[in-house]
């Protein structure tokens, strides 16, 4: 697929090319650009003393998601499209290494090879397709084979990650736990609409136009990052801690 070959994935744009042909999921992308926002303000009243390049980094990427978000559904094309999963990939990856070194107290080592196996995990996720009667991966002889889910399987071991790791610190009375484990909450929810987005696409409608349930992905979705956030500042940096 070349960079300029249009995409034709979401209810709200259905097979139109036309640049603004997603608005609603195009603007709700805004919600990421306030996690950021809210996010970062949480992090500045935080003591200096208490604040780490991690917590800079995590902000910046949230905010990074919603432009890639936002120029994918306003081009559609496979260009913007890598746009949008890179900083998506990004931000798994690093908050995994936060979450596994800083709250859990994984050696570094060991962080950055579950990080790599989580990586290939999700990659793996990624080729898993559907077909009548069956899932996996398809082999040549396997006809009509498509995305399970909407293709939202890629973010399944993401969901499941969240719930190890808040049930692990939630066992440890860890402060992180009730806002790891309620961004697990908000991100089923998100994945739920976001497989249904084509499925309800009859049903869904505004004001006459077929619009889906990706927008609610996002709203959702900027929520749970937000929740993330917040759960990174249960932590002082390493400099810091005992």
């Amino acid at each position: 697929m070349s960079f300029g070959e249009r995409v034709f994935i979401y209810c709200e744009r259905g097979s139109d090319g036309a640049l603004w042909a997603e608005p609603i999921n195009a603007l709700t992308n805004g919600a990421f650009l306030l996690a950021a926002l809210a996010g970062l303000w949480l992090v500045l009243r935080q003591p200096a003393a208490e604040r780490s390049a991690d917590h800079y980094l995590l902000v910046a990427l949230v905010f990074v998601i919603g432009l890639g978000s936002f120029a994918f559904h306003l081009f559609a094309d496979a260009g913007t499209a890598f746009a949008d999963i890179v900083p998506i990939g990004l931000f798994m990856l690093v908050y995994l290494g936060f979450a596994l070194n800083r709250f859990l107290g994984v050696p570094p080592g060991w962080t950055v090879l579950l990080a790599v196996g989580f990586a290939a995990v999700v990659a793996g996720a990624m080729q898993v397709q559907c077909w009548d009667g069956g899932f996996g991966f398809p082999g040549a002889d396997v006809e009509g084979a498509g995305p399970c889910l909407n293709g939202s399987v890629g973010y399944l071991p993401a969901l499941i990650a969240l719930i190890a790791v808040g049930l692990l610190l939630a066992r440890r009375g860890h402060a992180a736990a009730p806002w790891i484990l309620s961004a697990a909450a908000v991100f089923t929810i998100s994945i739920t609409l976001r497989s249904l987005d084509m499925a309800l696409c009859e049903e869904m409608v505004l004001a006459g136009r077929k619009i889906g349930t990706h927008f609610a992905w996002h709203i959702l979705n900027a929520l749970t990052l937000f929740l993330l956030l917040r759960a990174s500042l249960c932590v002082s940096p390493p400099a810091h801690r005992a």
